[in-house]
């Protein structure tokens, strides 16, 4: 008996089906083979060996952001996206690796010369870039030259580029130093048109991490402290530079008007306008430059001057395996950077377990004398905030002494984590403070509404489904309002009690510098909520004194990768340095669309990541420089 012959509804769907599964197995054969194919190179292939010419220049070319930790990235979805043209929109360097690769090369007789070349640098903190530029002295007082070449100067890169012994500008380039400014997005009004109600709850005038969902410009209160730290960082920033360059520190043109009169004087040429003020040595085209630098390190095959790049050089000069001394005593190093979240997270987060659990190795490992916690960080969960402070306090019962090691940002629950430490170090432009929480939540009931969804049933308390979300659709009551502020107001009441117990301050000394005020290092240090100013190294030594150490090593605790994660780490790492993988540039209108939709992923991102359980946060969202 024959089958029933099918419908052509069936027959249309059967063939949609057919293509879909030809689809799809062509696709994961393709990946396959693609997968092979780079496991066969990586293992087949060997590491080049780093060739320096007997006299050569380092070619200092930063490309990302100057970080204190990198921030975890899938190395298979890393490659995948770079090969189609989607790479990181900012690739990232670790400050340590690049005074590393400066100390090198200064005691390598080779490198008679450092370009530093900083087109490509896109974002870094003062302390970061003076930890580069104390190491960029070091090469010069070793009695080697530094130079900088580029067509633009932006004020990040002009920092660094400032360091240098001579500065040179392309014919058409421009040096723009603008000034610092917190320029954050406002949300009010859309959520309002999008029918979703904002519900608040915070401690401290200055508290403002929350008013981007509540107003549509800034207040008062927040422009003046904003105002306040964001100036104390452009006088730093004028203070180096125009000592350096040796100009008036009243050089720098912070008004359209005078800047458009001194473009008038060099009649509109903005090479000339950084001549006349002082802000470059003098105006080279690239073989101009390249023929100087020939005359000073030689010349090779390819008609340029003798060079070795960072990352070439950074082979040669990092180790890939961290070599751990059993035999010494040790002063351990754990990063915290990014934002504070509950549980556990990959490097570039700070999850509340994971974090913990690298400063209980510490504390369990008995060659491990005194810890540095270094952090950079805004704040986040204030539950996985306590949860690393009791770490840090159990540290210093075991007799290992803990100094908080403060980087560009330690605000909100940044302060919190470095409040239990036996000493708080910070860098004068650290941005810190910000002692307040806050609780958020957002509901939707009057979107639903207008969309015609409703949400209704029964419980046999009025608490029943909370823990659902049943808020989400329904909103807040009157009593469920007046219940989380006061968790909110406890939550500062402990916030305020641990700072003044562990700073020997009374409560209302410390309520006097909180409210949600965010200072600047050097400013802190006057309030009493940091010890002493000064670098990431000063830290360093002061714990191995604290503990009595003469000689030591420094160890880095770290999250390790699983076997897999470690193998597919070298896998694509290697296939992505080596250039195996092919490369596809984005396209102007692409890069301009990141550009305009990054603000928004970033501030979507930190709510995504507000997961405490208690629904409470300490964290600063203006502490971000523009």
């Amino acid at each position: 008996m024959s089958e029933p012959r099918k419908g052509p509804i069936r027959r249309f769907f059967g063939a949609i089906w057919r293509v879909y599964k030809g689809f799809r197995s062509t696709v994961l054969n393709l990946l396959f083979i693609f997968i092979v194919a780079i496991v066969l190179i990586a293992v087949f292939s060997g590491e080049d060996e780093v060739k320096i010419a007997d006299t050569a220049a380092l070619v200092l070319n930063l490309n990302g952001d100057l970080v204190e930790e990198k921030r975890w990235v899938d190395p298979v979805s890393a490659a995948v996206n770079e090969s189609l043209g989607a790479g990181e929109e900012s690739p990232e360097m670790l400050v340590s690796d690049v005074v590393k690769v400066i100390e090198t090369a200064t005691t390598d007789n080779r490198i008679q010369a450092m370009v530093l070349d900083v087109s490509g640098l896109r974002s870094a903190s003062l302390d970061k870039m003076q930890r580069v530029g104390a190491a960029i002295e070091d090469f010069k007082a070793a009695g080697k030259k530094v130079f900088s070449h580029g067509a633009y100067f932006g004020q990040t890169q002009y920092y660094l580029a400032s360091y240098a012994d001579e500065i040179s500008l392309s014919p058409m380039g421009a040096v723009i130093l603008e000034g610092y400014g917190s320029y954050p997005m406002y949300y009010k009004e859309a959520l309002e048109k999008l029918k979703i109600n904002t519900h608040v709850f915070r401690v401290g005038t200055y508290k403002s991490a929350v008013e981007p969902f509540l107003r549509n410009d800034m207040s008062a209160a927040a422009k003046e402290a904003n105002i306040a730290w964001l100036s104390d960082l452009w006088n730093t920033y004028k203070q180096d530079v125009s000592s350096r360059r040796g100009f008036d520190i009243g050089n720098f043109d912070e008004t359209y008007e005078a800047l458009l009169q001194k473009l008038q004087v060099a009649d509109g040429d903005t090479a000339q306008y950084a001549i006349n003020n002082k802000f470059a040595d003098n105006i080279a085209t690239r073989e101009q430059f390249r023929q100087k630098l020939i005359g000073i390190v030689g010349e090779n095959d390819k008609h340029v001057y003798n060079h070795v790049g960072f990352d070439d050089y950074a082979k040669y000069a990092i180790a890939n395996s961290n070599f751990v001394n059993p035999l010494t005593s040790k002063v351990a190093i754990v990063v915290a950077r990014g934002m504070i979240v509950d549980g556990s997270a990959k490097s570039g987060t700070i999850g509340g377990d994971s974090t913990a659990a690298l400063l209980r190795r510490a504390r369990f490992d008995d060659k491990v004398k005194a810890v540095v916690l270094r952090i950079d960080s805004g704040g986040g969960s204030a539950f996985a905030s306590e949860v690393i402070g009791q770490e840090i306090t159990l540290l210093r019962e075991a007799g290992k002494p803990v100094i908080a090691s403060m980087g560009a940002v330690a605000a909100s629950g940044g302060y919190w984590i470095a409040a239990p430490a036996n000493e708080i170090w910070a860098s004068p432009t650290t941005i810190t403070g910000s002692i307040g929480i806050f609780g958020l939540l957002h509901t939707a009931e009057n979107s639903l509404a207008t969309l015609g969804l409703n949400v209704d049933g029964v419980g046999t308390t009025e608490l029943a489904g909370l823990s659902a979300g049943l808020p989400l659709y329904q909103g807040l009551t009157s009593g469920a309002k007046d219940i989380m502020q006061l968790l909110i107001e406890r939550g500062y009441t402990e916030f305020l009690t641990m700072v003044g117990s562990n700073r020997n301050m009374s409560v209302s000394e410390v309520d006097a510098v909180a409210q949600g005020r965010v200072w600047t290092g050097s400013t802190a240090l006057e309030l009493g909520l940091v010890d002493k100013l000064g670098t990431f190294d000063d830290a360093i030594a002061a714990a191995a004194e604290k503990a009595g150490l003469d000689n030591y090593d420094v160890q880095v605790i770290t999250q390790e990768l699983s076997p897999t994660e470690q193998m597919l780490k070298e896998l694509f790492g290697s296939a992505q340095a080596n250039g195996w993988l092919p490369q596809v540039q984005a396209s102007p209108e692409q890069q301009m669309l990141q550009r305009v939709s990054k603000q928004l992923r970033q501030d979507f991102v930190i709510l995504n990541q507000f997961n405490d359980p208690n629904g409470i946060y300490s964290y600063c969202v203006t502490c971000t420089v523009n």
